[in-house]
């Protein structure tokens, strides 16, 4: 019996000392709230001082502003009423305009309009006449725009078919490379 009683009293003692670590923890919560109001009343009252601070600055400016806008309405009759005295006695000159000369036309270089041979490969695709650069690539283009060999994806990319692989020498070529490669099929 005597240990019965011995587990009962510790049962009793650590019933009390949770009951009490509670107490303490709900006191602590408490404490914790009222200074998390007392910190939001202060800012609160910050923020209306520095609202209130910013209203009467506007109103300060505003007030300077309007001083200002009614000093140069004064002053800009004044010189309204001085500039229509000196325009009566200053006669007004007329302006000459000068002579436009006409635009000349633009000459495109004679070595870009040489015509050049053809070589095999190419002439399968845009004929064997001799042809200038510029032309020959128009003529290219036109195959591909006939064809539709441009790259779905990528409208800047040429998928070579049977005939113009073996111009390009290779299946994908873009048109940034189309001029170079040409270059070596005209002489």
């Amino acid at each position: 019996m005597a240990v019965r009683k011995k587990k009962k009293t510790k049962r009793k003692v650590a019933k009390k000392k949770t009951k009490r670590k509670v107490a303490k923890k709900k006191k602590k919560k408490k404490v914790a709230k009222k200074k998390t109001k007392k910190k939001k009343a202060t800012k609160k009252k910050k923020t209306k001082k520095k609202a209130t601070k910013k209203k009467k600055k506007k109103k300060k400016a505003t007030k300077k502003k309007k001083k200002k806008a009614t000093k140069k309405k004064k002053k800009t009759k004044k010189k309204k009423k001085a500039t229509k005295k000196k325009k009566k006695a200053a006669p007004k000159k007329k302006k000459v305009k000068a002579k436009k000369k006409p635009k000349k036309k633009r000459k495109a270089n004679p070595a870009l309009l040489k015509p050049m041979k053809v070589s095999a490969h190419l002439a399968e695709v845009i004929g064997s006449a001799p042809v200038p650069r510029s032309q020959a690539v128009k003529k290219i283009w036109d195959y591909i725009k006939k064809h539709d060999l441009q790259n779905p994806k990528n409208r800047r990319n040429i998928l070579a078919d049977s005939k113009l692989r073996k111009v390009f020498g290779k299946a994908e070529v873009t048109m940034f490379e189309l001029a170079k490669i040409l270059s070596k099929h005209l002489s």
